[in-house]
């Protein structure tokens, strides 16, 4: 099959042959000035009807319709519209009402876009841009600018684009676009609008630049009261001896960004969060002790509200990875790295084989290395975390503990009957072999037996 540019391509002269013009509009454009690759292509046609260009679509093959009043044509991995008005109807990302019109003209149709480097068109056909609101020159300014402050507003989810956008391409809003975005309320976003966007701003290449900016537009406060409370949080002065909790924080996020590229999605989507949350137990431990400053048990503490800040998300699992269940691991557990290497000599297998019931040790490793790094240089021993992860995988204990050796047929088979004791002769035997002192199925099978004799 044609890559999508191809296919856009021949839709393009099919629409010119029956009257009409077809542009790619939106992202496709943004990122190809930017040269970046982008797969998404987003087509408008001018000139033609909804019924002559579902014919001159499926014509091609397989065509799918989304949209009420209006029609989006889906064709493979291209989305193929009519140019279309939008008029507010009511609260909410649903409360518009949305008109296709073949007629409206470029400008009319592009003043409906967020930010002018979105509004950008190009003609897949002779290689022409066409630009009404100047979106390549904002881009080579590296600014953000809003299209229409009229009708901005009406969805309120544009300021967390805005929010996105800056830290993905590493642009700066313009006075109009920060006043207006710090303006808008965002009690109408649901959480999976937020998540959305969210989750492109902890990839973008530094996300603490989109997290600063939140904080500056007021997205932080409105949104995420956790997130808030880092602010003027007193951080430890050998960690920053002129940050809070919440500059340690971008700067975790930052360098746990740099270390997930290899991970599957799931797995960096966890690692993303938790260094997010990783401090969230401080605003409420953090107290001068003999003159220092210490926020003692702020792991624990962080759990809840680290629950909370996911349930603001509407985060549980990702592609069946329960991210929800990892994240509470890597708060309640990232300083265990640390402090397990100042006390090498005496920390157990057992303990590594524990640690990983609770949360995978690969992910906790690299956010504990992210959490080091992320203080005053020289200030903590990152070496720790290399020898951290070294000891978990010579256990074979990196992602999941190691799997139980003694199951419940076997202890059918000794001549126990179905009941709790199995459940309790299970446990017990797994707990001898999490220390080490059973290793094979004979070895299992005789501390059952033991434990049989004994009751």
């Amino acid at each position: 099959m044609p890559d999508p540019l191809e296919r856009a391509h021949a839709i393009a002269i099919e629409v010119r042959d029956a009257g009409g013009r077809a542009l790619i509009v939106g992202g496709w454009v943004r990122d190809r000035l930017m040269g970046r690759e982008s797969k998404d292509i987003d087509v408008e046609v001018y000139g033609l009807t909804s019924e002559r260009l579902r014919q001159i679509l499926e014509s091609r093959g397989r065509v799918e319709t989304v949209g009420g009043s209006f029609q989006v044509y889906k064709t493979g991995d291209i989305d193929v519209s009519l140019p279309r008005r939008e008029s507010k109807s009511g609260r909410g990302h649903r409360g518009f009402e949305v008109t296709g019109d073949p007629d409206l003209s470029l400008e009319d149709a592009a003043r409906r876009r967020d930010f002018t480097i979105n509004a950008i068109a190009w003609d897949p056909l002779t290689g022409e841009y066409l630009d009404p609101f100047d979106g390549r020159g904002d881009l080579r300014r590296r600014l953000l600018r809003i299209v229409d402050p009229v009708t901005f507003p009406d969805d309120s989810l544009r300021v967390l684009r805005a929010v996105q956008f800056a830290a993905r391409f590493d642009l700066a809003l313009d006075e109009t676009t920060h006043s207006l975005c710090r303006a808008i309320p965002l009690d109408d976003l649901p959480a999976e609008r937020i998540w959305a966007e969210i989750e492109k701003l902890i990839f973008a290449p530094r996300p603490s630049i989109g997290f600063a900016l939140a904080m500056a537009l007021g997205v932080v406060e409105k949104l995420f009261p956790e997130l808030q409370a880092l602010a003027g949080c007193p951080q430890e002065p050998e960690w920053h001896p002129e940050g809070d909790v919440w500059v340690h924080t971008l700067q975790v996020v930052d360098e746990a960004r740099a270390r997930v590229d290899d991970l599957p999605r799931p797995q960096q989507i966890a690692i993303m969060l938790g260094a997010i949350c990783h401090d969230f137990g401080k605003p409420a431990t953090t107290a001068v002790l003999d003159g220092r400053i210490r926020s003692m048990d702020h792991e624990e503490q962080g759990v809840a509200p680290a629950l909370a800040f996911l349930d603001r998300l509407n985060v549980r699992s990702v592609d069946g990875y329960d991210v929800r269940q990892q994240v509470v691991g890597l708060v309640a557990q990232h300083l265990k790295p640390g402090m397990w290497f100042k006390v090498r000599d005496e920390v157990g297998d057992g303990a590594f084989r524990r640690l990983a019931q609770k949360v995978d040790l690969e992910l906790l490793a690299r956010l504990a290395m992210a959490d080091c790094l992320g203080r005053s240089p020289g200030a903590f021993d990152c070496s720790a975390m290399d020898w951290f992860l070294d000891r978990a995988r010579s256990l074979g204990v990196e992602h999941r503990p190691p799997a139980p050796i003694l199951l419940g047929r076997h202890l059918l088979a000794l001549g126990l009957g179905p009941g709790p004791r199995v459940g309790e002769i299970l446990k017990a035997v797994y707990e001898q072999q999490l220390d080490g002192t059973i290793e094979t199925l004979e070895d299992a099978i005789a501390a059952a037996r033991h434990i049989l004799k004994a009751r």
